[in-house]
């Protein structure tokens, strides 16, 4: 792997697609498509202004996916169906019973990627990570490199023999509204937002709920992670530089969110690759938190 060469605190959550070519066949290695697809609301007004729906992935993964790849399925059968709020995190026992069925044991080497953003490769390794398991890495560049290089794909669905997955929650890797409240006057904590400049500011007719940002919050978008014509991510001193303008060395906890937890935990993603531990995401994010009117926010308009 080249990945090393990079400086990242912790490489081996990355993998290259020139390894994993190799590595195929490897009978540990379980890879997984991630892709979700985010759709404009149809029913806006009468869904409580939300601007997005939600679509698993499936379509694209039965057309063409990586050889021997399994599909990771977020938005349906890894998402609590139950909650108000969509994607939010399943109940352990859920968790426990979709990892064991995709064939995922202690045994395993998980690679994960996505045919859309790279935020869904990060989601579901760190959906794992939050489950005590940290033998995942992130195919960088995800399937849009792995085709510009035109290396094998395949149209045929796989399934991994099943397996005995065991759960070591942890959990601190996620939080809800309640701890981000408290954070938001605690000096040393930093409430970070992975969503676009133009939505933080409040200045994007994308808005959840309310125009703007969590109060007290500061912003490094997803889209500063990642090299803009490959998608691989950014060499380590410049990731570091992303989030040393938000003074994150500072903070002796920091806590990711976004719209819907899913592009903040890419931005948790690489701060753990950085070799940062004191990260949390917050799960229900802007999806949760722009609809509740009790929730303090700023906005730059």
């Amino acid at each position: 792997m080249t990945i090393d060469q990079q400086g990242y605190a912790r490489p081996e959550h990355l993998v290259e697609t020139e390894w994993l070519e190799q590595h195929l066949n490897d009978t540990n290695l379980r890879v997984f498509d991630c892709t979700v697809n985010i759709l404009p609301n149809p029913d806006q007004e009468k869904s409580a202004d939300i601007p997005f729906i939600f679509q698993n992935g499936r379509d694209h993964y039965n057309q063409e996916h990586i050889p021997h790849a399994g599909f990771f399925d977020i938005a349906d059968e890894l998402s609590d169906l139950s909650a108000t709020v969509p994607l939010m995190m399943p109940s352990e026992e859920q968790f426990t019973k979709v990892m064991s069925s995709y064939g995922i044991s202690d045994n395993t080497h998980v690679i994960l990627y996505s045919s859309s953003d790279p935020n869904w490769a990060a989601r579901a390794w760190w959906m794992l990570r939050a489950f005590g398991f940290d033998n995942a890495a992130i195919l960088n560049g995800g399937w849009n490199k792995w085709a510009q290089e035109k290396r094998p794909a395949s149209n045929i669905a796989s399934n991994y023999k099943p397996a005995n997955f065991i759960p070591k929650f942890r959990p601190s890797v996620f939080v809800g509204k309640q701890e981000v409240l408290q954070a938001i006057n605690h000096d040393h904590t930093r409430i970070i937002c992975a969503l676009p400049p133009a939505i933080y500011s409040g200045n994007s007719d994308i808005k959840f709920g309310r125009k703007g940002r969590v109060a007290g919050s500061v912003n490094v978008p997803f889209t500063s992670l990642h090299n803009p014509e490959t998608g691989v991510y950014l060499a380590a001193d410049q990731l570091q530089d992303n989030f040393d303008k938000v003074n994150i060395d500072a903070a002796a906890n920091i806590i990711t969110y976004c719209g819907g937890g899913i592009a903040a935990s890419n931005d948790a993603f690489v701060m753990n690759l950085l070799g940062y531990d004191n990260v949390a995401v917050y799960d229900g994010s802007m999806l949760e938190w722009g609809y509740d009117t009790s929730l303090p926010m700023e906005a730059d308009v």
